[in-house]
């Protein structure tokens, strides 16, 4: 049975840890779907359909990794995709708190449906969307944070 994982989030923009927890995911999964969500507490900084193009542009020799966008129940997308994983990277304590309580909640929904957490790597630890966001509003370089070029 193929191993099928849903890497969800905002992804606001996918940055280069985001990329690292895809890229060692697939040691581990048969194919992973990026799943851009829509958050319903905060706006987009970064165009949506752009950000999924300039996801899939890191993938282009890779035919496990899959770039959808959506706007449902994260628990209910992993049952339309035959998904029995979600893949989640933790910075730190206080994603592993925050990560947590989303797993219990995505388990009771789902209870087919495993959470499986990825150490982010070091290199990477001090990246987040919201910081990265902030330098480029800002006319920063964020180039270095980034599997593509904006």
């Amino acid at each position: 049975m193929e191993k099928i994982a849903i890497f969800p989030g905002s992804f606001d923009p996918y940055t280069n840890g985001h990329h690292d927890i895809v890229c060692r995911g697939l040691k581990i999964f048969d194919k992973i779907i990026i799943a851009i969500g829509y958050n319903s507490q905060k706006e987009r900084y970064f165009d949506i359909d752009k950000m999924k193009s300039l996801i899939s542009s890191s993938f282009t020799m890779k035919d496990s990794v899959e770039v959808i966008e959506y706007n449902q129940l994260t628990a209910t997308l992993a049952k339309k995709h035959g998904a029995a994983y979600l893949l989640r990277g933790l910075r730190n304590t206080t994603d592993f708190e925050y990560e947590n309580s989303i797993s219990q909640v995505n388990r009771y929904l789902n209870e087919d449906l495993e959470t499986v957490f990825l150490i982010t790597s070091p290199d990477f630890a001090f990246i987040s969307s919201s910081i990265i966001r902030e330098v480029h509003k800002y006319g920063g370089d964020i180039t270095r944070f980034l599997p593509y070029q904006i």
